[in-house]
C-alpha cells in the first residue's frame, strides 16, 4: 500500500494547501479514529481517513472599556485571540491545550495596572483538571521550576536554577484510578500546574509531555475562575472535563 507524509495525504483529502494541512496537524486538530496525528511529516498510508475537530467558538464572558474576558477553547493559541481583537493586549496567557478564562486589556493605563497585580501576586487563579491516580487530600507544592525555552518550552523541578512556584491542589471527584482536582496557583511559571502535578506522580490526563499515559484529545486542564482588581470571571467546564469518564 502506498504511503506519503501525513500532511500531504490530509491536504489532498481535504482539498487544502500543504501548509494549511500541516498547521491543522501541528495544532492537534487531526485524528485517525480516536488517535491524534502528532507528526505532520510522518509516513502514513494514502488511504488513511482523517477526522478534523475544529475548536469551539470563542465565547466573550465580559467586556467593558478596560478589560475583555474570554472563555478560550482548547487548541487555540492565546496570541491568535489577541490578534483577532483590535486594540486588545493579553494580560497573561494559557497553553494552547488549556481552556478557560483568558484576560485581555483594552487600554494602556488599565493594562499597566493589571500587570502590576499579576507581578504582586494579587490575582486569584483557579483551575480544574483530571489527573492520573487518586488524590485523597489537599496537597501544597512549593518546588521551584526552571524552564528551557529553546524550541518547544519544557519546564522541570530544579532547586538550583528554578524560580519559586506555589500550587494548591484539592480533590473534587474520584473515578477509578483518575481524580478530578481543583487547583489554585499563586505564581505563574511556564507549565507550572503540569510540572507540579507530574512531580507528585499525578500528571494531568492527556499530558504526554509530562508523563501521562492516558490518551486524550487534549490536556484536561481548564482555567475555571480568575479574580483581578474588582472583577471576577468564571468559565464553565467544557464537556470533555465536566463529563469525563
Amino acid at each position: 500500500m502506498a504511503t506519503d507524509k501525513a500532511y500531504k495525504v490530509l491536504a489532498i483529502q481535504q482539498g487544502i494547501s500543504n501548509n494549511k494541512a500541516k498547521d491543522l496537524i501541528d495544532r492537534g486538530l487531526v485524528f485517525v479514529e480516536d488517535k491524534k496525528v502528532k507528526i505532520a511529516r510522518a509516513e502514513i498510508h494514502t488511504e488513511t481517513i482523517f477526522r478534523i475537530e475544529y475548536p469551539a467558538d470563542i465565547e466573550i464572558l465580559y467586556q467593558d472599556e478596560d478589560i475583555i474576558a474570554i472563555n478560550k477553547p482548547a487548541q487555540v493559541d492565546s496570541y491568535d485571540i489577541q490578534d483577532a481583537i483590535d486594540g486588545a493586549e493579553l494580560l497573561h496567557r494559557l497553553d494552547r491545550d488549556t481552556s478557560g478564562v483568558l484576560l485581555l486589556g483594552k487600554n494602556r493605563a488599565f493594562i499597566e495596572r493589571a500587570i502590576k497585580e499579576f507581578k504582586n501576586r494579587k490575582v486569584e487563579k483557579h483551575y480544574v483538571a483530571w489527573v492520573e491516580g487518586v488524590i485523597y487530600e489537599k496537597v501544597e507544592i512549593d518546588e521551584p521550576i526552571f524552564t528551557v525555552k529553546k524550541g518547544k518550552a519544557f519546564s522541570m523541578i530544579d532547586p538550583v536554577r528554578g524560580k519559586k512556584a506555589h500550587t494548591i491542589v484539592k480533590p473534587e471527584e474520584i473515578q477509578g484510578k483518575k481524580s478530578k482536582v481543583h487547583i489554585e496557583i499563586t505564581t505563574g511559571r511556564t507549565h507550572q500546574i503540569r510540572v507540579h502535578l507530574a512531580s507528585i506522580g499525578h500528571p494531568i490526563v492527556g499530558d504526554e509531555q509530562y508523563g501521562s499515559r492516558t490518551q486524550a484529545k487534549r490536556v484536561l486542564l481548564h482555567s475555571s475562575k480568575m479574580k483581578i482588581l474588582d472583577y471576577e470571571f468564571n468559565a464553565r467546564e467544557p464537556k470533555e472535563i465536566a463529563q469525563y469518564k
